[in-house]
């Protein structure tokens, strides 16, 4: 990758082909702002992205935090100097979903959450600066480091997925996967009042970051129907996770949760599963799919952060410059990496 000139970003021009380009002058227009980027978070889907270019340019490099540097004409609920993380608007009260009275499910925010709006930044967060709808630069309490902040867009992922599945207090609770979204799905179903919580993963360097985590049933994927049985008095999970993506894991998923028991999927799988319909439905499954959040959710992911009940610092374990990116990529997406989350500086 070449680059020329102080502010650049990084946008893909061809699957594993990125390159550094530099920004043009960047002038909040009417609701938008500019800012400074401190750290953009490195996602699954970026590295999915990487290989397929396929990925929209707002969305390559979504996990960002910064300053706002400028603000544009009616723009009353940010300051220049302010800490923001990137998210998604309250619900807009005028869209179908809104109006049936489903706000949770606000097709603007939706939109924002997939870079797909009219006004969706020009590239993500693998930059030194971006143009972006006020609505969507959530100001970051001064409780939170840079680094939380850095991570509070995955950890707001995990968030919503927990909200919607409704644990019952003392539930008992599978994890399947413990990368970034597992390690926080497992910490946000503890903060929502899990009982036992076993996570499965393979990797022993990722167990590992479960157990100094505080999780203590976590296995290996072929000790867990032993693990779950022995949490459960055999009957099953009342509810899991599903975090890992790998669609051939869909059906064994469901067969490990209890009959009138819940699925919860947040793994993104890119081929197609095949399930059995009728085990689903004799057992009278629910399931439950998530992706992205809402605007509420970033502001109860704070909460829990900045109260110390949910931790997302212990999670980075590396800060890379652009110039590193596509090497990066490349580590992550061979499986052999021994990170768990990396964060790009874009002025390092």
């Amino acid at each position: 990758m070449t680059h020329d000139g102080t502010d650049r970003f990084v946008r893909m021009v061809a699957p594993r082909t990125a390159e550094i380009v530099a920004e043009g002058d960047l002038t909040p227009g009417d609701g938008q702002v500019v800012v400074d980027i401190g750290y953009c978070g490195i996602c699954g889907t970026d590295t999915h992205g990487y290989d397929s270019a396929a990925l929209s340019p707002a969305v390559f490099g979504h996990e960002w935090m910064g300053v706002v540097a400028a603000v544009g004409p009616r723009v009353s609920q940010l300051e220049v100097g302010q800490r923001v993380v990137a998210g998604v608007g309250p619900a807009c009260g005028d869209c179908a979903q809104c109006r049936a009275g489903h706000a949770d499910h606000c097709d603007l925010a939706f939109a924002e959450a997939n870079g797909v709006t009219d006004d969706a930044p020009e590239h993500g967060g693998y930059g030194t600066r971006i143009r972006v709808s006020a609505r969507r630069a959530i100001p970051v309490p001064d409780a939170l480091s840079d680094v939380e902040a850095g991570l509070l867009e995955p950890a707001t992922v995990t968030f919503h997925a927990v909200r919607r599945a409704r644990i019952s207090l003392g539930a008992t609770v599978v994890v399947q996967g413990a990368g970034p979204i597992g390690l926080l799905t497992a910490q946000h179903a503890r903060a929502g009042g899990a009982g036992r919580i076993v996570v499965s993963e393979p990797s022993e360097t990722r167990r590992l970051a479960a157990r100094r985590l505080g999780f203590t049933d976590v296995v290996r994927p072929d000790e867990l129907h032993s693990a779950l049985a022995e949490a459960s008095g055999g009957l099953g999970a009342d509810v899991l996770f599903e975090c890992s993506g790998v669609a051939s894991l869909l059906q064994p998923s469901a067969e490990l949760v209890r009959r009138g028991g819940t699925l919860a999927l947040l793994g993104y799988p890119g081929t197609d599963s095949s399930v059995n319909y009728g085990d689903w439905q004799s057992r009278e499954l629910t399931v439950i799919g998530s992706l992205a959040y809402t605007h509420s959710d970033f502001l109860g992911t704070m909460t829990l952060v900045a109260q110390g009940r949910i931790d997302v610092a212990s999670l980075h374990t590396g800060t890379i410059g652009l110039d590193e990116l596509e090497s990066m990529f490349a580590e992550l997406g061979s499986g052999q990496s021994t990170h768990t989350k990396v964060l790009v500086d874009p002025r390092r």
